[in-house]
């Protein structure tokens, strides 16, 4: 019988976790009898339902593969050879994408260092002196992270003035939400709030991070930009051919709150580690905790001493910052065992035993 490895409930990410039971209910009711391929079964109808009544009757969503193909899909959307994308340095698209945007489309990312992930107005507009100069990769599209890649998330206002600004010197605004449920539960409302309402173009929605077992969506806000997805959904190899099964994955998710309900107690989670550890020396936070994930600071040899027990990835080897993430399943118990081992060893390493 195959096992999992022998670490207990794993704090490197919420992609290691399990499916949510609502979801492989809503897979295994898609198990039945044949059904048309590529997307023209009542399951992905229902999908696309789903996300119009979360995002507004103007939204178009097409189920996909992962995250990565969402959003070079998107960006394909709007990008030219010649144009270029204004991104967080720590953007995954940037990051930890392998460079597909640029190998696929052949455009450039632009990453702009920020503190914490997040971008403004200012750092935009810093970057706007190549607008009309030959010599240089058009700004074209903003692309921005909610939640970032440091766990810090944007408010409805800031959005709506990065959109803004981007919209009047002819950019677009792309975000990438492989945890947007995470976002809404943190600020306490709709997805709508921040993305359609707020003056976003298109983002890709991530449910595998959330409970999927592999399901991800491009959702285009702007209908001028919807023409072409068919088309380079395809191209770009996101087209599944037994699509029901990945799109019933997205409508269980937006059925009934579960989208939120899993983002609210995966936060809830990550809140309750960063408030159990915090007081221990040499233990501070480089970022605020505002969805689930934790970058705390420890000491060097309580990280090695930790991760013989426990899977977490190091973010940041020379301040020795690391990443803790919390997912739909992780339970108080994993919360508090975890939270002991680590006051046991920090404390020990601290001499404060």
């Amino acid at each position: 019988m195959l096992t999992s490895t022998p670490f207990p409930k794993s704090f490197a990410s919420d992609n290691h976790t399990g499916v949510h039971p609502a979801v492989l209910a809503a897979i295994v009711e898609a198990n039945t009898a044949d059904a048309p391929a590529y997307g023209d079964d009542v399951w992905t109808r229902a999908m696309e339902d789903a996300f119009r009544a979360e995002f507004g009757d103007q939204a178009t969503a097409y189920s996909m593969f992962n995250g990565t193909g969402a959003n070079v899909v998107g960006l394909g959307l709007v990008l030219r050879s010649y144009d270029a994308v204004l991104c967080p340095a720590s953007a995954h698209i940037n990051t930890n994408e392998c460079g597909a945007a640029e190998r696929l489309l052949g455009a450039k990312l632009i990453p702009i260092p920020t503190e914490n992930g997040k971008l403004t107005v200012s750092d935009i507009r810093g970057q706007l002196f190549a607008l009309g100069n030959t010599q240089r990769s058009q700004p074209r599209v903003v692309s921005i992270s909610q939640v970032t890649e440091c766990g810090t998330r944007y408010t409805a206002d800031e959005v709506a003035e990065l959109a803004e600004f981007a919209h009047a010197h002819g950019l677009f605004l792309h975000m990438d939400g492989a945890r947007l449920a995470n976002a809404a539960a943190e600020l306490g409302s709709s997805m709508r709030a921040f993305t359609t309402d707020a003056g976003v173009d298109l983002l890709s929605f991530g449910g595998t991070k959330n409970g999927a077992m592999g399901a991800e969506a491009l959702v285009i806000l702007n209908p001028e930009l919807d023409a072409p997805a068919l088309f380079l959904r395809k191209q770009g190899m996101q087209l599944a051919s037994k699509m029901r099964f990945v799109s019933a994955q997205l409508t269980a998710l937006l059925t009934d709150g579960l989208w939120h309900e899993n983002a609210a107690h995966a936060n809830a989670m990550a809140k309750r580690l960063a408030d159990g550890v915090t007081d221990l020396p040499g233990v501070s936070l480089r970022y605020p905790v505002q969805s689930n994930a934790v970058f705390p600071r420890l000491p060097e040899k309580a990280i090695t001493e930790l991760q013989q027990r426990y899977l977490f990835h190091v973010w940041d080897a020379e301040e020795n910052v690391v990443r803790w993430v919390t997912s739909f399943d992780t339970t108080l118990e994993h919360i508090d065992a975890f939270v002991s081992d680590i006051r046991l060893i920090v404390r020990g390493v601290s001499g404060d035993a």
